[in-house]
């Protein structure tokens, strides 16, 4: 049985884009278990795949924070990460590699990955495909899976040129095959 880490009830199952996760009826927090964040950010909005939830690969990109809250899992001692330089703060465990996020929370990583895909398709377009590019080959994630991020981001990259230069794309659109 797994227990809020803030109300201390017993948690519920539901559906979060698709992928079953433990909820609390009381203050609506979701705990996913290692893979399910991903899982459900990639079914959510399939033009984010290619953004990877790293809370435990880069410590430059984190900061920790001792949280309060005990994992539903494994009832060890969860921990206070905010992710980059958003305002976002999920708790934590680094036993499972579960996530608990209070309400609101997914919605506002979501969001905040939307505002990082632009800025990072929109003005570090090389970069961002080259990052992609070498992650078929070292991952994190298996080949299949980088392959296909690696198509989003140009594919992603190819709707942003055509919406930012419509006269450009005409022009390439209507030279002689």
């Amino acid at each position: 049985m797994k227990y809020c880490p803030t109300c201390n009830i017993s948690l519920e199952k539901s559906f979060v884009a698709g992928v079953e996760v433990d909820n609390c009826p009381r203050c609506y927090g979701l705990f996913f278990e290692e893979y399910e964040l991903a899982q459900a950010k990639d079914a959510r909005d399939r033009d984010l795949r290619w953004l990877d939830i790293e809370l435990w690969r880069d410590p430059e990109h984190f900061h920790v924070a001792s949280g309060k809250k005990m994992c539903p899992a494994d009832r060890m001692p969860m921990y206070e990460v905010r992710y980059g330089d958003s305002s976002i703060r999920v708790d934590v465990c680094n036993v499972c590699r579960g996530v608990w996020l209070d309400r609101g929370e997914f919605k506002d990583i979501i969001g905040y990955l939307r505002k990082e895909a632009n800025e990072k398709v929109l003005h570090h377009y090389l970069h961002t495909v080259s990052e992609e590019l070498w992650e078929v080959f070292s991952g994190p994630e298996i080949l299949r899976e980088e392959l296909l991020d690696f198509i989003a981001v140009v594919k992603l990259m190819q709707y942003k040129f055509a919406a930012q230069h419509p006269a450009l794309t005409q022009l390439i659109v209507s030279l002689p095959k």
